[in-house]
């Protein structure tokens, strides 16, 4: 019988952490920096000894940064009561990163979109394929 390592301990550890902070953050973390955060992902080292927690947030770049400060600054109680509620012989030392992907992603869109404008209004005669709307020029379909 062969085991698959596909899911390591370090991946179920990473998934229960991100579950019970997203809580403890929601209902113990009162630092005024820490608003509505999104915990994106955990990742937890092989020898779980470490543990880099994802987070989103809306507002910014500059209230993530001021958030990844709260976070960090809460990061030993955070990890005191995670002791108590996870079955682990040592919890993991925590370290919040704020994840800016959303809005870079947004950015990107931002920037095709525009230039997918710019370049129909340059070339107002040429329709993408598919979007002339004459159905003669159509291939048949079987």
């Amino acid at each position: 019988m062969t085991a698959r390592r596909d899911y390591q301990r370090s991946d179920r550890v990473g998934d229960q952490m991100q579950r019970e902070l997203a809580d403890l953050i929601r209902l113990e973390v009162k630092d005024p920096r820490v608003g509505m955060v999104t915990l994106s992902g955990v990742e937890v080292t092989r020898d779980l000894a470490h543990a880099k927690v994802f987070f989103t947030q809306l507002g910014g770049e500059e209230k993530g940064m001021e958030a990844e400060q709260g976070l960090n600054h809460a990061a030993g109680y955070l990890r005191r009561v995670l002791g108590t509620r996870l079955r682990l012989r040592s919890v993991p030392t925590l370290r919040f990163i704020y994840d800016d992907t959303p809005e870079r992603g947004a950015r990107i869109s931002a920037l095709i979109d525009s230039a997918i404008a710019e370049d129909e209004a340059r070339h107002p005669d040429t329709a993408a394929p598919g979007e002339s709307g004459d159905e003669a020029d159509a291939e048949p379909r079987n």
